[in-house]
């Protein structure tokens, strides 16, 4: 009686898989990181410097959605 010991054998396709998943996950990032940067520029184009106040600032306030 003889029995074959299996060779462990390293799956191909899985490591193929696994790098393109990597590749695409990496392309991704990259990608996502393009859109926040130009996402950020249009919305700074419209942003208004904050108003700082001082103590001792008269200010108006509104009292419309006060009930």
């Amino acid at each position: 009686m003889s029995f074959e010991i299996r060779k462990k054998r390293k799956y191909a396709k899985t490591e193929e898989f696994v790098k393109k998943i990597k590749e695409i996950y990496k392309k991704a990032k990259v990608t996502l990181k393009k859109l926040q940067d130009k996402i950020k520029i249009y919305i700074d184009r419209n942003r208004k410097n904050a108003v700082e106040y001082k103590m001792g600032d008269r200010v108006l306030l509104s009292t419309k959605d006060l009930t």
